[in-house]
């Protein structure tokens, strides 16, 4: 996942795109995405998935950041469900979510991703690389 540059692909049921580790490589994605399930059809699953492409990849850029090395956005269309996945190069950090007193630094933003999805986890591998998905019903 060292690129110079984005690589894109999308088809029918299936989008994937790498971009730079960055805040900017965040934004492009969340935007690429909704632009992506509005042409899928998904009006209705926009601002949840929005919301989860959102956190999934803010975290990879925050906490999964490598310099020189990307990180991509997949989004899978199953027949009743959508697939999110976030795969960044630091395998060895694996998220957690922070507990509900609101003291801790980080892990909130996954406890919105727990709130919306109908579950979520952590896939490693291949090494270094690590994939956290969420999947979202469509209904």
């Amino acid at each position: 996942m060292n690129q110079e540059t984005s690589q894109l692909v999308a088809s029918e049921r299936h989008f994937t795109i790498q971009l730079s580790s960055t805040h900017r490589g965040a934004r492009l994605a969340r935007l690429l995405a909704v632009e992506q399930l509005r042409f899928w059809g998904l009006g209705g699953v926009v601002d949840p998935a929005t919301q989860v492409v959102a956190e999934l990849v803010n975290n990879a850029v925050t906490h999964g950041h490598v310099d020189g090395r990307d990180f991509r956005l997949g989004m899978t269309l199953g027949d009743t469900t959508l697939l999110v996945e976030a795969t960044d190069t630091r395998g060895d950090r694996l998220p957690l979510i922070a507990a509900r007193s609101g003291e801790e630094e980080g892990g909130r933003g996954l406890l919105i991703v727990a709130g919306l999805a109908l579950r979520w986890g952590v896939r490693r591998g291949p090494v270094p690389q690590k994939t956290v998905w969420a999947e979202l019903a469509l209904s």
